[in-house]
């Protein structure tokens, strides 16, 4: 992952909503959840949820899949793992076990 596309991802993480939308997601796992129910989840209104979900679609931290009428959305675990690359790269001069215990 490259320098601007970690800013995308931050800069849409950098919200209350969308970090707990994100999160919501990760503790979901890789199947996905429905919109209506990450809203009603979230106690949010759907038309509210839908600009969150598209800022974490645009910066790639989400996917879509549609099945019938509904669309289901799941973090992006290899974006997510890309960032994490991306922050700890180069950790310690290479020595990643010195700073972080277990890698």
């Amino acid at each position: 992952m490259d320098q601007p596309l970690a800013i995308d991802a931050f800069a849409a993480l950098a919200h209350d909503t969308r970090l707990s939308v994100f999160r919501l997601l990760v503790r979901r796992g890789p199947g996905g959840t429905p919109a209506m129910e990450l809203a009603r989840l979230l106690d949010l209104r759907p038309s509210t949820l839908s600009g969150h979900l598209s800022a974490l679609r645009r910066a790639g931290l989400v996917t879509t899949q549609r099945h019938h009428r509904e669309i289901r959305y799941a973090p992006n675990f290899e974006a997510v793992g890309g960032l994490v690359a991306f922050l700890l790269h180069e950790c310690c001069g290479g020595k990643a076990g010195d700073c972080l215990p277990g890698l």
